[in-house]
């Protein structure tokens, strides 16, 4: 199967060299891989064009914002499956691909998502947080569960039946689609039990208490848009759940 891998960036020139060579060293050979740079004012584009004969599809151009610049992505992806690798984060060796594929394949499973760390911007190897997505059950979004997206791979053929990104959303866009994907139309997915996805710290839903905030009031929304109710509990849950991460007595490979 071809596997197509975007990058969203826009000034991202001090992380992107870090997201392409984790990309472009693929031991997986059927990699296709799309950036889509926002018109970036720094050398970004520079560093891309480094690596094109490499890279499958590069544009640069404005858009309404990076889910926007995704949706572009998904549409002009030829790939069986699609993974999604931000312009801050990078894979954590070479098989990760290839892992992903093999568990996709023997779990005959529409979307497969993994663990993640966390780690701080000028010292990739300090791991700051551990997030261990563990098993899912139907109905865990309700306990303010979802797994991290930057470890989301997603068959074509659901973007083509169930859609991409709502624009509607900014924070939340990402887990709206997996609460549309996951929860409400109850997608085969699959779980491989490993990190595969460094990222550096930070995030525009949790830079401040204002944004998560905000990020609260967008997570709501995106059940509502859905047709969906919440539990009373369920938003509450959501970030308490992040606290986990940190400690690592409270991790386990899956969570209740």
């Amino acid at each position: 199967m071809k596997v197509s891998i975007i990058t969203v960036c826009y000034n991202s020139a001090k992380t992107i060299e870090d997201t392409i060579k984790s990309v472009i060293s693929q031991s997986y050979k059927d990699v296709e891989y799309l950036i889509l740079d926002g018109q970036s004012t720094d050398n970004t584009v520079e560093i891309v064009n480094k690596y094109q004969d490499k890279i499958a599809f590069i544009s640069s151009e404005k858009d309404k914002g990076m889910y926007d610049a995704l949706n572009k992505g998904i549409e002009k992806a030829n790939g069986d499956i699609i993974g999604i690798l931000n312009a801050d984060d990078f894979y954590v060796d070479e098989h990760v691909v290839e892992k992903v594929v093999a568990h996709m394949e023997e779990e005959k499973s529409d979307a497969l998502y993994a663990d993640l760390y966390y780690v701080e911007e000028d010292d990739t190897s300090k791991i700051k947080r551990h997030w261990v997505s563990g098993k899912y059950k139907e109905g865990d979004f309700l306990k303010g569960w979802m797994p991290p997206h930057p470890t989301f791979f997603v068959r074509k053929e659901v973007y083509e039946k169930y859609g991409a990104f709502n624009l509607d959303l900014k924070s939340a866009a990402d887990y709206e689609l997996m609460l549309r994907l996951i929860h409400k139309h109850n997608i085969k997915l699959s779980y491989l039990a490993e990190v595969i996805v460094k990222m550096r710290v930070g995030g525009m839903s949790n830079a401040s208490l204002k944004n998560r905030l905000k990020a609260n009031r967008e997570d709501k929304k995106a059940w509502e848009i859905n047709g969906l109710k919440p539990k009373p509990y369920t938003l509450l849950f959501k970030p308490l759940r992040k606290l986990k991460q940190f400690v690592p007595s409270l991790r386990s490979g899956d969570e209740k």
